[in-house]
């Protein structure tokens, strides 16, 4: 079996973890809207205000999840086709703390050099990516995710 084969294939780590919970909240989400419809027939016209605040929490909530896993699902992508592609960076040389994270000088240091590399190449997905994964390390998601986000933008751009 080829190694993209073997990384292709389920395993039931992170991505089963992810299904279940995703099983788990579809559940709880359907358990609740169908609690809201009974509280909007119900006629009476307090229930009926609560049934339609009771009704908006499992369509945001259905929303939010499937936004999550097309997320995950792109960047999942992208990591596949850059380790195809040989271009996916190695962060495995950098040094970590008993915690298993990585330091946050060597994080720092790391992320200072993929912010020149897209300052080089701001149009190439790769630089966003490595981007992205740089300030995972240095503990900044938010700004992680939204530079992965730009990865899957102009990765898609560049496909068509």
């Amino acid at each position: 079996m080829s190694e993209s084969a073997k990384r292709r294939s389920w395993s039931p780590g992170a991505r089963g973890a992810a299904l279940l919970l995703a099983l788990v909240l579809a559940v709880y989400l359907v358990l609740l809207g169908q609690r809201a419809v009974t509280m909007l027939l119900s006629g009476v016209p307090a229930f009926a205000v609560l049934g339609v605040a009771v009704f908006v929490l499992p369509v945001l909530g259905a929303v939010l999840v499937l936004d999550q896993i097309r997320f995950g699902m792109r960047t999942q992508h992208l990591a596949e086709r850059m380790s195809d592609e040989g271009t996916l960076p190695d962060v495995s040389q950098l040094p970590l703390r008993p915690s298993g994270r990585v330091r946050r000088d060597a994080a720092d240091e790391w992320f200072e050099t993929k912010r020149a590399e897209l300052e080089r190449t701001p149009n190439d997905w790769r630089a966003w990516y490595a981007l992205a994964q740089a300030y995972d390390l240095a503990g900044d998601r938010n700004r992680g995710r939204r530079s992965m986000r730009r990865a899957i933008e102009l990765e898609r751009r560049d496909s068509e």
